[in-house]
């Protein structure tokens, strides 16, 4: 690997911004994970670049609370990545607020390192509230996380989850939409990363979990639709799940974010052959050239 695959290290503020301010991080963001997946010559591409956008806006648009001065603080929200695959994205966005230096992202995955291919505590990497990846399970505790705020220490803090939409055909989730409903989270912010890709193929295909609105509606939710990769859109659902948590509308949030898999690299864009696959050192290359 070549200078080309270093990680400056740039910290991004969790501020207001205005659509156009997200995209030099969310590219930023995209390069560490090409980067990254590539020192690594393991790990998942498709997902964690098609759900940039929405983890740009949620970490650097003032939505999520944190400080990664302290990343146990007492009023702290938290955010669970139950498609705990996809962690290359979850390890910049932490790395990009502060949470740990920028270099340690070309670690992932290598022996001892805190990066592992699912986010782990046991690795005591700061920004991580629970070990995640087995499908079905994340979401589980963040219900639980946003009960415990919601109905034993009545404060006003959000838990915010993403799930992959094959995730949905894991019967566990409906569980806990069932429970999450039921118990009126309404500080609860489902995100579901609808690319229609998993990797034996389309969801769709594999197993129909359409239409998703529909069943999370059933289930009590508030849901909002969305081009998941269109800031301003990203910006008003969750400015709405702000809105009504703040109001105790007593409807938990789901946000489906329509995206695309590999967004931004024209040889992975929507493409499931790139669910867990790494790019080699001539694809990297190109996917970084796209990149700018």
């Amino acid at each position: 690997m070549d200078n080309s695959f270093v990680f400056p290290q740039i910290i991004f503020e969790n501020k207001r911004r205005i659509p156009e301010d997200f995209r030099e991080i969310s590219l930023e963001i995209k390069r560490d994970i090409i980067k990254s997946l590539a020192l690594a010559k393991s790990g998942h591409s498709g997902g964690p670049l098609g759900i940039t956008e929405v983890m740009t806006v949620l970490y650097f648009g003032e939505i999520m609370n944190y400080n990664p001065k302290d990343s146990y603080w007492k009023h702290r929200d938290r955010f669970v990545l139950s498609a705990g695959h996809m962690a290359p994205i979850l390890y910049s966005v932490l790395a990009r607020a502060g949470y740990f230096p920028c270099d340690e992202l070309s670690t992932l995955r290598k022996f001892e390192s805190r990066l592992q291919g699912h986010p782990g505590l046991d690795m005591k990497l700061p920004g991580i509230e629970t070990s995640s990846g087995s499908l079905g399970q994340g979401i589980s505790i963040a219900v639980g996380m946003a009960m415990s705020d919601r109905l034993l220490d009545k404060n006003n803090q959000n838990v915010f989850c993403v799930t992959g939409d094959g995730e949905l055909q894991e019967g566990a989730c409906w569980e806990a939409a069932m429970s999450a409903g039921n118990f009126k989270l309404d500080n609860l912010c489902w995100i579901v990363d609808n690319n229609d890709c998993q990797i034996d193929g389309r969801v769709k295909d594999v197993m129909n979990i359409y239409p998703i609105e529909d069943k999370f509606l059933s289930f009590g939710f508030n849901v909002i639709s969305i081009d998941g990769h269109e800031y301003s859109e990203i910006i008003s659902a969750f400015d709405q799940f702000k809105k009504n948590s703040e109001d105790k509308c007593g409807k938990p949030t789901c946000i489906i974010a329509k995206t695309f898999m590999g967004n931004g690299v024209s040889f992975m864009q929507d493409k499931y052959s790139w669910h867990g696959n790494p790019p080699n050192y001539e694809q990297a290359v190109q996917a970084l050239s796209e990149l700018v």
